[in-house]
């Protein structure tokens, strides 16, 4: 899944998409509007995002378009597959224990990885957008009435409760915090 940036001016959505359509959105509004103050908050985290807008439309966009390597990396593991090769400092008797493990110390370790995201996953996935949500909405609505209670029902799981203390809230503002509060499927 690409990564995907969501712009404001003024509580209102003004962009969403890669970062360099959105910067460039983001330049336009500045032009048009000196004094606005428009926010960047990346869709996956949903902290905000500081942009370079020096330069005109071009030089922005190229600034932050996402270059695929011309080449794989080379060295160890399976760089086509993303396998990358790093350090693990474990104990002794641990070391044992994998090297007994049928497919070695490789497997064991992503079998163990896969069970435990697996077992965690929908919790995981829960505090992930908890957060994520509570980024954005801390920048775009902290001062604003009801936050205190939207962020209460927010940590509590209280969706309603949410919903009723944003109900004063941009539009734009509350879809958006919202969205960011749906855990991502897995």
């Amino acid at each position: 899944m690409p990564l995907t940036y969501t712009a404001f001016l003024e509580g209102r959505r003004l962009a969403t998409g890669p970062l360099h359509e959105v910067a460039v959105a983001v330049l336009r509004a500045q032009q048009a509007q000196p004094d606005g103050n428009p926010l960047v908050f990346s869709d996956a985290s949903g902290k905000s995002a500081d942009l370079d807008l020096r330069g005109g439309e071009e030089a922005v966009a190229a600034r932050y378009s996402v270059v695929a390597p011309t080449q794989a990396p080379k060295g160890r593991g399976r760089p086509k597959l993303g396998v990358v090769a790093r350090e693990v400092t474990l104990l002794p008797e641990h070391w044992d224990w994998l090297a007994a493990q049928p497919g070695g110390a490789s497997v064991a370790l992503r079998k163990l990885v896969h069970e435990a995201r697996h077992k965690g996953g929908e919790r995981g996935r829960t505090r992930e957008a908890r957060d994520r949500a509570y980024h954005a909405m801390s920048t775009l609505a902290g001062d604003l009435a009801g936050f205190e209670e939207a962020s209460r029902a927010l940590f509590a799981g209280d969706h309603e409760r949410l919903v009723a203390q944003m109900a004063a809230w941009p539009e734009d503002v509350r879809a958006y915090v919202l969205q960011l509060a749906e855990p991502a499927s897995g």
